[in-house]
């Protein structure tokens, strides 16, 4: 079918689709504030004179903006005791009617620990509590399922992650958006089981957090965020930060955005975490200016000694003396011999990034208004910090590198699977092209490459950051200093029996665990962005990798009375299978909105769209004219359709000329791979798209074409099809059916197996090789380039000229 792609976005969810959001994107960037703070003498502070640093971030900025499509992003400088400048690019609502600014409000996620770890310290300093104490000593209440460890775990294992325990409550996690309260959550540890013994290894952990603030409220005697805003937050003037929703907060929020691979940004759910004390503060980058300038020492408040501060910004160390990643919250790292201190921030639609040089007494701090961009965020301060040390120490900036798309030619030459160890999916990678896009598949992520502008070289560059870069011929790639050399080209074999009915969907709209094969092995796409290879337990248990967000933690699959799979635990999160798309097999169907006599009626009577201007003549031309070998499944000369309604008279298939040439090219190749076109609908009159649009749910609008616009199919320039088995005469299963209203159906979708999307991505190669382009939400459904030449037809079949 043929979808309105100014309309069409993810139906479960009806959020806006984010090319919507985005038109006009680059007036937006345009109309952002410059990236200072006042009058232009506010970017110089004493002998430094940050203002070139300053203009040269604002066209870093915008240019990155525009390429990565962020909504908004707010940056604020910190330097030699005050904020040098701040400023907000883009527009922070979704109307696109408020400027983003300093002052815009953004959700900071696991910026949240550093705050509640300040309370905590303060409380250590009234000797209320006592950081290597067994926190049963002020939580008796507290435990996990082993009773020793629960005895062994103190405040100060918590706040450097080195406890011991899983990353997410069972109540109150990242998913869950009931919004329990604190003392629900910390409770619903007491089933977990430990993942390492404490303080031997560190495991990041959000629930931790959670105890932590349950200590805070115990030994104040208030709740953690009423603790915090009377002795942290007003002490310091933040005065645009809570940990609760605040309808005058609110007002100054900007709107958060989701994304999937597959799939333009939706609206970002807005529940406050059962996790509050390490993910729940609302703040602006202006607020987290102030508490940069308290971690440097130089706020005027001080509302810790120097001594409970200095134990903050000091790592941890292991038993035997290595340093530990964290200090008491905050993570302790290098920065070109400086060390930096900080915390990043991801939640629902937001990420941010507080990085300090505090022996410099330099800072930056940085949010965007979209999910998953940390590592993007992280260049752009890396390039703040990296310019404030230069006009400290009088050197010259170093320019910003930009990347262009890889030229097509290039992009269809790299695309293949390549392994540095063949038979280890671990050490596979795959690189696919689509339309513009150069992507590669490896590791944790889904990346993209592209060109640099100076010097052609390939490098990732995307919103999940920049770097490595990547040598190639035709043979291998170079990538971290890892060869990987490129494996045959052959079919993918068929997933292990036992995993099929493993494979789908879990748990919520707004966080869909997957579970799909890669490579030979079972893989969980989980927080939308990362994947991870399971190692088999047993029959319905897997182990996450030793790596990544949930080392050391399993999953395990339940089923019915029937055996039939109905959830998944992960991670102690309870993932429920979600029915999605339709049995293999079976045809999607819609409940009418009109009889169908009534629908043929009112197509009858009107009559298509007006056109202007000058177009080619039609040329319609019959597929199997010129190829009878081209197999044919017209669905709508039939009842297997997702109307149950038979729309053409004769099960043919026509295209313009052009289209219908370059399609038989793609045929005829497709042959040296024992493989053929299989067509489900080409030229389609423009009565049908009217009667689609009218019987059509209002809900499910967006998945047919308005009449009032045409469709490419009207045109004679689309064509819906597959691929076949020659041998065979079979059809090749894709991921999802055809005509199948479900996420499945797009092009980048990322479940299924390793076979269903070679063949889909086979047959998206071969067609946009030949001068066709497939739309964006269906994997079958390809417009020919120049479709724009032609006008909308509404000729039925047996009309057109032989």
């Amino acid at each position: 079918m043929n979808h309105n792609p100014l309309s069409r976005h993810f139906a479960s969810r009806r959020f806006p689709a984010f090319q919507n959001w985005f038109a006009g994107i680059a007036l937006a960037l345009m109309a952002s504030t410059s990236l200072h703070a006042g009058p232009p003498a506010a970017s110089k502070t004493d002998d430094h004179d940050y203002r070139q640093l300053i203009e040269q971030l604002s066209q870093t900025i915008r240019s990155e903006m525009e390429q990565k499509q962020i909504p908004s992003f707010s940056i604020a400088l910190v330097a030699d005791g005050k904020v040098v400048s701040s400023a907000g690019f883009g527009f922070q609502d979704a109307d696109k009617t408020t400027p983003a600014s300093g002052k815009t409000v953004y959700r900071v996620g696991s910026i949240s620990k550093l705050l509640t770890d300040v309370a905590l310290m303060q409380l250590v300093e009234q000797g209320e509590l006592d950081l290597d104490h067994p926190v049963q000593k002020v939580l008796p209440e507290f435990k996990i399922a082993d009773a020793e460890h629960s005895e062994k775990i103190t405040l100060r294992q918590l706040t450097q992650h080195r406890a011991g325990i899983v990353r997410e409550s069972p109540v109150g996690n990242y998913f869950d958006p009931t919004e329990p309260n604190l003392k629900a959550t910390v409770a619903s540890l007491a089933d977990t089981p430990p993942v390492y013994a404490p303080g031997s290894r560190t495991k990041y952990s959000n629930a931790g957090v959670s105890v932590i603030g349950l200590a805070v409220e115990e030994a104040a005697g208030v709740s953690h965020p009423e603790y915090v805003q009377q002795h942290v937050l007003e002490p310091l003037g933040m005065t645009h930060t809570s940990f609760e929703k605040n309808e005058a907060l609110l007002e100054h929020t900007a709107d958060g955005w989701m994304w999937g691979y597959d799939r333009p940004a939706f609206a970002a759910p807005e529940f406050l975490l059962g996790t509050g004390p390490a993910g729940n503060l609302y703040s602006s980058v202006e607020d987290l200016a102030q508490f940069s300038l308290f971690v440097m020492g130089q706020h005027p408040e001080k509302i810790l000694e120097d001594a409970s501060l200095n134990e903050m910004l000091q790592p941890g160390e292991t038993s035997d003396g290595k340093p530990l990643p964290y200090g008491i919250g905050f993570r302790v790292s290098d920065f070109q011999g400086h060390r930096r201190v900080g915390h990043g921030g991801a939640v629902y639609g937001f990420s941010t990034q507080l990085e300090i040089l505090p022996d410099e007494n330099i800072a930056v701090i940085a949010a965007s208004s979209l999910d998953g961009t940390n590592n993007w965020i992280t260049r752009i301060c890396n390039q703040a910090l990296e310019g404030m040390l230069a006009v400290r120490n009088n050197q010259q900036l170093t320019p910003p590198v930009s990347t262009e798309p890889v030229p097509r030619s290039r992009a269809r030459s790299l695309a293949g699977v390549y392994s540095s160890m063949p038979g280890d999916a671990s050490r596979t990678v795959t690189v696919d092209w689509i339309g513009d896009r150069l992507l590669l598949w490896k590791g944790t992520f889904q990346r993209e490459i592209r060109s640099r502008s100076d010097t052609g070289e390939l490098v990732l560059d995307d919103r999940f950051g920049f770097g490595p870069r990547i040598q190639q011929d035709q043979t291998y790639l170079v990538i971290d200093d890892a060869t990987y050399t490129r494996l045959s080209n052959a079919p993918p074999p068929e997933i292990r029996d036992e995993w099929r009915d493993l494979i789908g969907e879990y748990g919520w709209d707004h966080n869909t665990l997957y579970i799909l094969e890669r490579h030979g092995q079972l893989h969980a796409l989980i927080e939308w962005f990362y994947y991870y290879p399971l190692t088999q337990v047993s029959q319905d248990r897997f182990a996450f990798p030793d790596h990544g967000l949930y080392h050391g933690e399993e999953l395990i699959f339940n089923r019915d009375d029937s055996g039939e799979i109905t959830e998944v635990i992960a991670a102690q999160v309870a993932f429920q299978k979600r029915e999605v798309g339709t049995k293999a097999g079976e045809t999607f169907k819609i409940k009418r909105e009109l009889p169908v006599d009534k629908l043929r009626e009112l197509a009858d009577a009107a009559k298509p769209p007006h056109e202007g201007g000058n177009f080619r003549p039609s040329d319609l031309t019959e597929l199997t004219s010129l190829d009878p070998s081209i197999e044919l499944d017209i669905r709508y000369a039939t009842t297997n359709n997702f109307m149950d309604t038979v729309f053409y008279q004769q099960p043919r298939a026509f295209a313009q000329r052009p289209a219908a040439e370059a399609a038989v090219k793609v045929h005829q190749e497709l042959a040296k791979q024992n493989l053929g076109l299989l067509i489900y609908d080409a030229y389609r009159p423009w009565r049908v798209t009217k009667m689609f649009w009218d019987a059509t749910p209002s809900e499910m609008k967006n998945f047919v074409a308005n009449p009032a616009q045409g469709s490419r199919h009207n045109r004679g320039c689309a064509l819906d099809l597959t691929l076949f088995d020659r041998t065979t005469q079979e059809v090749i299963p894709m991921v999802s059916g055809y005509d199948e209203f479900s996420a499945r159906s797009f092009p980048l979708y990322p479940g299924g197996t390793q076979r269903e999307r070679y063949y889909r991505g086979l047959l998206r190669r071969a067609m946009e090789t030949a001068g066709f382009q497939v739309y964006e939400f269906e994997w079958w459904h390809f417009d020919f380039d120049g479709w724009q030449q032609y006008r909308i037809g509404n000729l039925p079949f047996e009309a057109i000229p032989n």
